[in-house]
């Protein structure tokens, strides 16, 4: 039985081509404000402070509406112009986190990580 990866924690910003992340089918978590959305292609664009990143959404059941923060797991795909596009298997809606708090819960996690 195949495993599924569980999604490396990054933040938009940080998905540069420069990153390790940044990888052809990567399993990653990301969380983003909803800008953009797509119904006839299914295709999400969330952004979170100057990074944006396309999310395709088409096998996931979720009411999404504009403005709204969503948390996605799936698999980075990037084309061959090097544009990458998230494959969500998961999404959900997490309206009233702070944002700003859940980038400092993440730097903080990470350094525990780093001293283990």
């Amino acid at each position: 039985m195949a495993t599924i990866a569980s999604g490396a924690l990054v933040t938009l910003e940080e998905l540069l081509p420069s990153s390790p992340h940044f990888k052809h089918g990567i399993s990653l978590r990301v969380t983003g404000k909803l800008q953009d959305y797509d119904v006839e292609t299914a295709i999400a664009v969330i952004v979170d402070r100057n990074a944006s990143l396309k999310v395709d959404t088409q096998h996931l059941n979720l009411n999404l509406r504009i403005g709204s923060i969503i948390q996605f797991i799936g698999e980075l795909l990037l084309e061959p112009d090097h544009e990458a596009v998230l494959k969500a298997r998961v999404g959900r809606n997490i309206d009233g986190m702070d944002l700003n708090l859940y980038r400092q819960s993440l730097q903080l996690l990470r350094d525990f990580q780093a001293g283990r």
